[in-house]
């Protein structure tokens, strides 16, 4: 069974003492600290790229602002030499306090994802909690989506608007970055969406499912218990609970009817402690929804995981992706 774990290597050293003696109110190691007066500091775990790809990946990727006021942007991969492409609107994950479209990471798992998909990938660079609380990070993924349709209405004369199909549009994403593609999903009443992608969705609840209690993580796991809680407490409204809506959207099943999508998948580790939410979600949403198990792996494995068993999982998960986009 393979384990998903940060690479230390990556992880800048953090001073273990209080920042100029304030109280630090919230903390994951190497990750994210929070200090009672709001500041909060954030190491470099994961080194930020360019746009630029090596040559011989048969793709253009170049950076856009999709908000000035808000400093919302997106990273485009485009397929060389093609026309007329699905469209994926994704959202990286980082329990929505971490995290970057930028990231080296996300940088090469997208680029292979639009080459080996023969589609067009948007990956949103969404504001964090906790400066920026949910549904903060929702509300930046419906400005991405009146984005793409103001680029349609206008005629916009951007190269790239020549190469998409604007009636396959999909909403896709990774661990927080999935949930906010659920969400958006939720509230995308104008527009008319294809289908979305979930990749180990980060739903919570107050009641502990299985996986949760017995999916054991190694140290430096991409995802535990105990790191989820603290980004649900950081990200959050405040007083809400795991219960919430953006948390649980089991515990609401009426607003599981709001979600105007046609069709979803949904990307499932098995070693993952959000596997039996996951599945329980996949039984919610009914008919509408296909689901993949990948065998061995824990959460991230396409982006953090560096095992031979990690990267046949991923290469496997890029191709039901581009089945479904394609179908």
């Amino acid at each position: 069974m393979a384990a998903i774990s940060l690479d230390p290597t990556l992880t800048l050293r953090i001073s273990k003492e209080p920042h100029q003696h304030r109280a630090v109110i919230e903390e994951i190691e190497g990750l994210i600290r929070v200090y009672k007066d709001g500041h909060v500091e954030r190491p470099q775990i994961v080194p930020n790229v360019t746009s630029a790809l090596a040559p011989e990946i048969n793709l253009v990727s170049e950076d856009v602002i999709i908000d000035k006021c808000t400093n919302i942007w997106g990273r485009l991969y485009v397929p060389k030499g093609k026309t007329n492409l699905p469209l994926i609107v994704y959202f990286h994950g980082g329990g929505f306090c971490v995290g970057s479209a930028a990231w080296s990471c996300y940088h090469h798992f997208l680029a292979q994802l639009s080459a080996r998909a023969d589609c067009m990938i948007l990956s949103v660079n969404y504001r964090l909690a906790p400066e920026h609380p949910l549904p903060t990070a929702y509300e930046d993924g419906f400005k991405a989506l009146l984005w793409i349709k103001q680029q349609t209405l206008c005629g916009s004369s951007q190269w790239w608007t020549k190469n998409i199909n604007f009636s396959r549009i999909f909403l896709a994403g990774d661990s927080a970055g999935a949930n906010i593609a659920h969400n958006v999903a939720i509230s995308s009443e104008p527009f008319d969406l294809t289908g979305m992608i979930l990749i180990q969705p980060f739903f919570g609840g107050e009641k502990r499912t299985y996986s949760e209690k017995n999916n054991i993580q190694p140290p430096r796991s991409a995802l535990t218990l105990s790191t989820a809680d603290t980004y649900w407490r950081l990200a959050l409204p405040s007083r809400a609970n795991r219960d919430h809506p953006f948390c649980n959207p089991m515990a609401d099943r009426n607003s599981l009817k709001e979600l105007r999508i046609r069709l979803a998948l949904v990307c499932i580790a098995e070693n993952d402690i959000l596997r039996d939410r996951n599945l329980e979600y996949c039984v919610s949403l009914g008919k509408k929804v296909e689901h993949v198990v990948y065998k061995g792996v824990g959460h991230a494995f396409h982006v953090l995981g560096k095992t031979q068993l990690s990267q046949v999982r991923t290469l496997e998960m890029m191709s039901h992706i581009k089945d479904f986009i394609w179908r």
